[in-house]
């Protein structure tokens, strides 16, 4: 009786695992499908299966001197605001695990309160701020506007890793002649580096996908992300449907490549932030 019932459970729980593959896989499968067929053959002929496959819409996107140019905008918004905000992330949540002072605990909250803060209601006063200190239309501002969301994230993440480290290991090291930066860079480091590559990839695919603040604050087009140029790409006479998917399709390869690249990081800095945190 209870080998049968394991058999009913692991093949109900197999087939709810294989429906919930297909309801993910399905509109990337769909995307791809999108991406190889022609401008016209999108509204001749609706299908599921790929038909009239070709390469020109990669081809466009590549010609489009503003796909290159917005993707070499994301990538340095991406790698900038991520290695600032795991700096200063690393820093605060040394700060508020490891050093005793008051109102430890209430910084701690105002930390988490701008984590779980919606950015639907803070684009416009940022956009407000950029333009008042002339950082509108520039990626330094971007990068900045970024470092709002980033750095509470990264550092309500790394707090749980900080709080799985002996406190007695820094405190061997400050007896032994080691000031704080070099307990923190030298003790604490090595022992935080999983977590610390769960959260640069976290924060970065955060940085990668924002699509509002980089809407409202950057409309020069030699400035915008690429989340910016592909929603552009629906303004004109007759949406290039098939171009819009080709470059959807080039703007998730980064992202999905380095999350296989660190997905064990990645698993491991959920499972230690949720936890301990």
């Amino acid at each position: 009786m209870i080998t049968q019932t394991k058999k009913v459970f692991t093949i109900y729980k197999y087939s709810v695992l294989f429906l919930l593959g297909i309801f993910i896989l399905f509109p990337i499968y769909y995307m791809m499908n999108l991406s190889f067929r022609s401008q016209s053959s999108l509204y001749s002929r609706v299908t599921l299966l790929p038909v009239d496959l070709n390469l020109n819409n990669y081809r466009l996107a590549f010609e489009n001197e503003f796909f290159i140019k917005s993707l070499i905008n994301t990538l340095i918004v991406c790698f900038s605001s991520t290695l600032i905000a795991l700096l200063f992330s690393l820093m605060a949540a040394y700060s508020l695990t490891i050093l005793k002072y008051k109102g430890r605990d209430t910084l701690g909250r105002i930390i988490v309160i701008a984590f779980l803060t919606p950015g639907a209601i803070l684009f416009i006063p940022m956009a407000v701020i950029a333009a008042n200190i002339h950082l509108s239309n520039t990626l330094r501002g971007l990068i900045l506007v970024y470092l709002s969301f980033l750095v509470p994230l990264g550092t309500y993440l790394l707090i749980g890793f900080f709080k799985s480290i002996p406190l007695e290991l820094e405190e061997a090291a400050r007896i032994d002649g080691a000031n704080r930066l070099q307990a923190l860079f030298f003790i604490i480091l090595p022992l935080v580096a999983p977590g610390l590559i769960s959260v640069a990839i976290i924060t970065f695919t955060g940085a990668y996908n924002e699509l509002l603040y980089s809407l409202v604050i950057n409309t020069n087009p030699d400035v915008r992300t690429l989340p910016v140029t592909i929603v552009w790409l629906t303004n004109s006479e007759e949406s290039p449907w098939g171009l819009m998917m080709a470059c959807s399709a080039m703007a998730a390869l980064p992202v999905m490549l380095l999350y296989f690249a660190g997905q064990r990081f990645v698993v491991e800095g959920l499972q230690t932030g949720s936890v301990k945190g």
